[in-house]
């Protein structure tokens, strides 16, 4: 099939690079030639395991093309693949514009031109219900027949870090349409692809634009419940890794999303939970258990920085605070929304100096704190972070951060005080390396006077 994906951003794509691999010709395009240019030399703009190869070795095997020219794209394509950027406004709804620039495009390239074979014109970027509608009706408006292109909703589930691994074996894939003919269309060409059989789920627009919000927003819920859950556990001595075990035993509940930490982040969670509070306000319908789960977020993100201005009195001014990771979670560099934002923002408000070190995500970092680039340091080893330090934040999971050497760092630090936000670590085994130590979801264990 000929394929085209508008917008090269993180689903754009990563997907038109998978359908490549498939076998099937795609092109991508965006309007930033710039972007286009470095794609097309294998360049990639954002860290996700895996990708960089697969962009190179579909393009060599002249499956995958990049362009900024919309308008042949897609009238020399099959399936047009809407994976534009909807991010959120000032008061929480999406932004649509670029979904309107794009739209713009494709009406003028289409009107006058008749094909021998409907179009498929699939949304996969998260859209507020009743958009598939209004896209489909204004084709109508400006004569563009039915016939000629057929409008689909196909929301992605992919997940940042295993992107890759998800499209290829995906838990569910989600088609809505009006048109019969057009979802079997696309239906056959995930059936003809996939690695593994999975759900296939046919229905009308507005349920497929509705799943990917409902979805993100209830393990958005998991999160905040279970952090709410944790910070009770530090005050009555409760083990929440024993509390999560045996919720996530229940297969009624499930297992995943009951780790506790600073709060969720990325691209996802934060927006979609806005965006479904703002589409139900529309609808007059409270959303009051998404609310809540927005408002715990956003708490969740600092208040464990009380036990490190406790432990010093509130007197943190020039003390040098060593961050451990910055993306909003492993194997990414996305830091949109990410809880060190808030930490390091926090952090500075309180005249602390600060070190960070993060294994892909610092160019990133320095983009959003220009200003404050004499109260940063980035650091580039592990070493580096820990030097002459007052406290160690973990704020990312990464894997390398699992193993680290507790008693080098220990003696390279000024004081030996270490705040795990992700549970890496337990109190027991900090403590056994002689550190001051606050794990989350324990009470902490300070045993200097300062």
């Amino acid at each position: 099939m000929k394929i085209c994906f508008v917008g090269t951003g993180y689903v754009g794509l990563i997907s038109g690079t998978c359908f490549a691999d498939l076998g099937n010709s795609v092109i991508c395009v965006d309007n930033n030639k710039e972007k286009i240019n470095c794609l097309r030399k294998g360049e990639v703009p954002f860290f996700e395991p895996g990708l960089s190869e697969k962009i190179i070795k579909n393009i060599n095997s002249n499956r995958l093309t990049f362009s900024s020219d919309l308008s042949q794209s897609i009238i020399h394509s099959d399936f047009i693949f809407i994976a534009v950027g909807t991010p959120d406004k000032k008061d929480g709804s999406a932004d649509l514009s670029s979904i309107d620039n794009v739209l713009e495009t494709i009406i003028s390239s289409l009107k006058f031109h008749k094909f021998t074979k409907q179009k498929l014109l699939i949304t996969k970027s998260t859209v507020p219900v009743g958009t598939g509608k209004k896209i489909a009706t204004l084709f109508k408006k400006n004569g563009i027949s039915s016939k000629n292109i057929a409008v689909l909703s196909n929301p992605e589930f992919l997940r940042e870090g295993s992107a890759i691994y998800d499209f290829f074996t995906p838990e569910r894939i989600v088609i809505g349409g009006e048109n019969a003919d057009a979802i079997q269309r696309l239906k056959v060409q995930y059936e003809t692809n996939l690695l593994h059989e999975c759900p296939i789920i046919t229905t009308n627009l507005e349920t497929a634009e509705l799943s990917k919000y409902t979805s993100n927003t209830f393990l958005a819920t998991k999160i905040s419940f279970i952090n709410e859950v944790s910070n009770l556990c530090e005050k009555t001595g409760a083990d929440i890794q024993c509390i999560s075990k045996i919720m996530g035993l229940d297969k009624r509940i499930g297992k995943l999303f009951l780790q506790p930490g600073p709060g969720y982040g990325g691209s996802c969670f934060p927006k979609d939970v806005k965006a479904l509070i703002s589409v139900a306000d529309e609808n007059d319908v409270s959303m009051d258990i998404a609310k809540a789960t927005q408002s715990i977020n956003a708490k969740q993100k600092t208040i464990h920085l009380k036990h490190l201005y406790d432990y010093y009195n509130n007197d943190i001014k020039n003390k040098t605070i060593g961050i451990l990771g910055i993306s909003f979670k492993p194997n990414t560099d996305d830091i949109r929304e990410a809880p060190s934002l808030e930490i390091i923002k926090d952090l500075l408000q309180k005249k602390c100096k600060i070190k960070v070190y993060d294994p892909e995500a610092l160019s990133n970092l320095k983009k959003v704190f220009k200003e404050d680039a004499t109260n940063i340091i980035y650091c580039q080893t592990l070493d580096d972070v820990s030097t002459d330090t007052d406290a160690l934040i973990l704020t990312t999971e990464w894997n390398m951060f699992r193993e680290l050497d507790l008693d080098k760092i220990h003696d390279l630090m000024n004081v030996p005080l270490f705040i795990d936000l992700r549970l890496v670590y337990t109190t027991k085994t900090l403590t056994a390396h002689g550190f001051d130590c606050f794990c989350i979801g324990e009470p902490p264990i300070f045993n200097r006077n300062y």
